[in-house]
């Protein structure tokens, strides 16, 4: 399945007044794609303000190999330098194996869906 990965969008977090990036994913992010979507946090990192929270929306993500988790590090990194956090939203449950496996688990804060 070939993932579309959509514009970043914007919109109020319910829990506080800060600004959320939601980048909506869906199909695969494997070798083929995953710069394709490290790409697009990049760009949403760029245009983001201060503070502003990267929320990743795996809701319709159905796979993540090696490549796409890497991707998924170096863009939590790059959040970090610029003062952002990045969460994953909805993650399947082979994405949470995939983190478990790898001990990269305790570096994305998850959360439920993205209301849309």
């Amino acid at each position: 399945m070939t993932p579309e990965f959509g514009s970043p969008t914007h919109r109020e977090a319910d829990d506080d007044a800060h600004t959320s990036t939601v980048v909506h994913v869906s199909g695969e992010i494997d070798l083929h794609h995953a710069g394709e979507l490290e790409n697009l946090i990049t760009t949403a990192l760029s245009d983001a303000q201060p503070s502003t929270k990267i929320v990743v929306d795996l809701s319709n993500s159905s796979f993540c190999d090696s490549a796409g988790l890497n991707a998924l590090i170096r863009a939590r990194e790059a959040a970090l330098r610029t003062g952002h956090t990045l969460s994953l939203a909805a993650p399947s449950h082979q994405m949470l194996r995939l983190l478990e496996l790898t001990g990269t688990a305790a570096l994305f804060p998850l959360q439920p869906a993205v209301d849309s």
